[in-house]
């Protein structure tokens, strides 16, 4: 069938004037010479993450039996089951619909793709065409077609191209030269990029194509990339490697519209390529209702100069670019969820909400002294004394949360170098590089976990000096807390280690949780009671026993508060200002360093309110015996 509809094309091109075909045969001439090289990021299993979907031949979607036409503007109203190309022309506000549900697609898309596409070449358009008003330029596309978007805003059908500028009127005086500009589409804008540039890889005359795996954007290379508008794409466009190489076939539409129709009908097609959905979850248009499908040398004045890549490391252990790609992807599956059937996720968010509203009212917040530490306090009164103890000694825990600052920067220099060996080997990848990826992660945890630590020791000790009336700075509470750095460091070692093999089994994950709040008083126990690190987390899990839920939420609260802060402030100063990554990702750590005292000192008055609940029990069990039993005790 496909042979049957190239034949078809080809006559329909021979059988036009002379002058017409010979123009056609030098813009077919362009088109091969220039052809793209697509680099797509590796799916290794079905389902898995990568990229599993080729740049698509059209008439793969044509007279397929999972394919129907549908519309006018209504999902229900079925027009035909396997469309031909014919059935597609003219038709305005009509939709192709493919087998799944756009919103909630699992895995649908992919089986079917790769169903659809077995055996077959990937498939790349090529147009040649020119704008009035622009006599000496001309532009050369490639259009890749995608059966589905697996971004942010799923959608069933993704175009997505490049174009190519050149200082010529037709394709015969181009073939003589060279491009002068590039353009990568990606989302609604394109980037730019001088034949010439360093951005721009080539082999020979064929522009190398990173598309981003899931969106298909297109890049220069691959990165984790940022988008925080429409032109770039509100997310964050993922190009990094393993890849798998293609070169697509390449299939040139005639500039002439009349030959072009009589060989593609299906480039007449006014409707979308994609199911009906919601908003920006609908299926796209396709190349001819564009503005660069006519307008190319216009489109081009808006292309941006360059994209932002995230940085592998925050400068102080967490990046707002970072929190900021997370958080757009898992808003958008939230939205998705909720178009999709929002009664679910109403119901949970309405009971979050209910049971933060009850907790909130239902504890007690009076303040009581930050100092006399060694009390009982309720749940809101630690967090009241926490925030007391700040506002009150704001150049000491600011001194103390400064500390995070090289010890942050020197874990993000030892994960560059550890990346930097997958990158330098060159060959490492599938589970080579997973485990390097992995060894870089266990060693941020555990310079984050160590900078932590000490940062909760030292306010420990602070809070110790400052509770018997001698004055203590940050330089000295670090002097008191290095004292006991071995066994400190130990503990966080086994605190580390257990973490990481617990979760890295995915299923053991609660249990990680669980000790990790057991665990979690482990610094000032090390510090104020002298313990090594064994037994320091023994004496951790027996200060928390039976009081988990009320430990984990008040450093569970604080702490995420404290690590979301700065992250959030950078995301929306993504979205609002124009910043570099760099200095974003430095407000961020600011932000991270300036708060992680407060989750120290929120640390530390549990620690003694653990602990005084602990030794206090006895001899409340005893003061609430009978009188008689207390006698003859």
């Amino acid at each position: 069938m496909r042979l049957c509809a190239t034949v078809v094309a080809v006559l329909a091109v021979l059988v036009a004037a002379p002058a017409a075909a010979a123009s056609y045969a030098d813009e077919q001439a362009l088109a091969e010479r220039f052809a793209p090289i697509v680099r797509l990021v590796h799916q290794q299993d079905v389902c898995s993450y990568g990229e599993p979907f080729i740049p698509t031949d059209i008439n793969l979607l044509l007279g397929e039996e999972t394919v129907a036409l549908r519309g006018p503007w209504n999902v229900t109203d079925l027009v035909k089951i396997a469309p031909t190309a014919h059935d597609l022309v003219k038709h305005f506000e009509y939709h192709l619909d493919f087998p799944g549900n756009a919103l909630n697609p699992g895995c649908d898309y992919n089986r079917w793709a790769k169903r659809l596409t077995r055996g077959s070449k990937p498939v790349v358009y090529g147009h040649v065409v020119g704008e009035d008003g622009f006599p000496d330029k001309l532009a050369l596309q490639y259009w890749f077609f995608y059966p589905f978007n697996d971004f942010n805003n799923t959608h069933e059908g993704d175009w997505e191209m490049i174009q190519l500028l050149f200082d010529a009127p037709d394709a015969r005086a181009a073939l003589e030269t060279e491009p002068v500009d590039v353009g990568y589409s990606s989302h609604e804008g394109a980037e730019r990029a001088a034949w010439d540039d360093e951005k721009l890889e080539r082999v020979g005359d064929r522009p190398v194509v990173y598309p981003a795996a899931g969106s298909h954007a297109n890049k220069y290379s691959e990165a984790l990339w940022l988008g925080s508008s429409a032109d770039a794409g509100v997310g964050c466009d993922d190009t990094r490697g393993p890849h798998r190489e293609v070169s697509p076939r390449v299939v040139t539409i005639p500039s002439d519209r009349s030959a072009a129709e009589a060989a593609y009908p299906w480039i007449a097609y006014e409707g979308r390529w994609g199911e009906l959905q919601k908003a920006f979850f609908n299926g796209p248009t396709g190349p001819n209702l564009k503005t660069q499908w006519t307008r190319p040398i216009t489109w081009s004045e808006d292309w941006r100069d360059l994209s932002y890549a995230v940085p592998t490391g925050g400068v102080f252990g967490t990046g707002s670019t970072d929190f900021f790609c997370t958080a757009v992807a898992k808003g958008s599956r939230a939205l998705s969820q909720l178009l999709n059937n929002p009664l679910p996720l109403v119901i949970v968010l309405a009971t979050v909400l209910g049971l933060a509203i009850f907790a909130a009212a239902r504890a007690t917040w009076t303040p009581v002294a930050p100092t006399r530490i060694a009390r009982r306090r309720a749940w809101g009164q630690i967090v009241s004394a926490s925030a007391r103890m700040y506002a009150r000694r704001p150049l000491l825990f600011l001194g103390l949360g400064v500390l995070l600052i090289p010890i942050a920067v020197v874990m993000t220099f030892v994960q560059w170098l550890l990346l930097g060996v997958i990158d330098a080997l060159g060959t490492v990848s599938g589970e080579g590089a997973g485990a390097w990826a992995f060894l870089s992660v266990v060693v941020g945890t555990t310079f984050a976990l160590l900078g932590l630590g000490l940062v909760m020791a030292a306010t420990a000790c602070a809070l110790v000096e400052l509770d018997a009336n001698r004055a203590v700075g940050a330089w000295g509470a670090y002097r008191l807390a290095v004292r006991r750095f071995r066994p400190l460091l130990g503990g966080i070692a086994l605190f580390v280690l257990v973490w990481v093999v617990l979760t890295s089994t995915v299923f053991l994950i609660p249990v990680a949780l669980w000790l990790a709040v057991r665990w979690c008083l482990v610094a000032p126990v090390v510090e104020l009671e002298d313990y090594r690190p064994f037994p320091a987390l023994r004496r951790s899990a027996e200060l928390v026993r039976r009081r988990w839920i009320r430990v984990g939420s008040l450093v569970g609260v604080s702490a995420a508060l404290a690590l979301f802060a700065g992250p959030l402030l950078g995301a929306v100063l993504i979205l609002t200002t124009s910043m570099p990554l760099g200095l974003l990702n430095l407000v961020a750590g600011v932000v991270y360093a300036l708060a992680m005292p407060f989750v120290a000192l929120v640390t530390a008055y549990v620690y003694f309110d653990a602990r005084a609940r602990v030794e206090l029990e006895p001899f409340e069990r005893v003061s609430e015996l009978p009188a008689e039993m207390e006698l003859a005790g």
